[in-house]
This record gives C-alpha cells, sequence and structure tokens, in this order.
C-alpha cells in the first residue's frame, strides 16, 4: 500500500462556508467520458456554484462571460447536459441532478423525413433563418 502524505501540510483542504462535490462515481462510472468538452465545462460550473440542493440561478450572459464560451457553444452543451440526465432546467433555475444508473448517450436521430430535416438537422434550421432572413451566410 502507497503511504499518502501531503505535500504541503498547511495547505490542507477543509470546508468551510460552502463546498461543492462530484461523486467519485462521476469519473469511474463513465460519465466525465460521456461529456464533450463544453458540457464537462458547463456541468463542473454548475456544480461549483449551486447550493446544498443542486441548484443555482445564474442567467445564461453570466455564465457564458464566466465560461468564456459563446451563446451557440453554451446552448447545445446545456441541452445535452439535460438530455443526459445530469441537470434539469426551467428556464430560469438550473439543478444539478444525482447522478442516474448509468451514463445516457443519446443516440441521433434518424433524419427521415422532411419534417425531421427541418426539425432537427442544422443545416436545414440554418437555411431556413437565412431564407427569412433574405441573406447569405
Amino acid at each position: 500500500m502507497i503511504h499518502k502524505a501531503p505535500l504541503v501540510p498547511d495547505r490542507i483542504r477543509k470546508i468551510e462556508a460552502s463546498f461543492a462535490f462530484i461523486e467519485h462515481r462521476f469519473l469511474r462510472g463513465g460519465f466525465w467520458q460521456s461529456l464533450n468538452h463544453h458540457e464537462l465545462l458547463l456541468y463542473l460550473f454548475l456544480v461549483l456554484v449551486a447550493d446544498r440542493k443542486g441548484l443555482s440561478y445564474y442567467s445564461y450572459d453570466k455564465i457564458c462571460t464566466l465560461l468564456r464560451i459563446s451563446v451557440d457553444e453554451y446552448l447545445p452543451a446545456r441541452d445535452s447536459l439535460i438530455e443526459k440526465d445530469l441537470l434539469a432546467f426551467d428556464g430560469h433555475l438550473f439543478q444539478v441532478l444525482s447522478l442516474p444508473k448509468k451514463p445516457v448517450i443519446p443516440t441521433a436521430k434518424l433524419l427521415k423525413t422532411q419534417q425531421d430535416m427541418q426539425k432537427y438537422d442544422p443545416a436545414t434550421i440554418g437555411q431556413l433563418i437565412v431564407q427569412s432572413l433574405g441573406t447569405d451566410l
């Protein structure tokens, strides 16, 4: 067994006022690997700012500023964390949820119909925006 001793004994962390925690299972259970860079950054931020029930109410503009990400990077990360059952969001309030039994790996939706393409295909959505604004990209 490896004997572990603090490298800097006068700087041992201690819980003072508030603290955040992440279950060890987050790493060992595959949750870390299931997240991309922006999802991981947003998740860790929300864990840090949440109260003991996992609640926080930072606005998207404040989150984007603090994390140095764009809204276009924030929105898919937030939505993916919700889809992966790690986060709940009601439009104003976030709740970091207890970890599910195993990581949720969403499957890509097959685009079978014209309606699917208009609803789920970003290129099609982009084309609709371009067409509605009457401009070229």
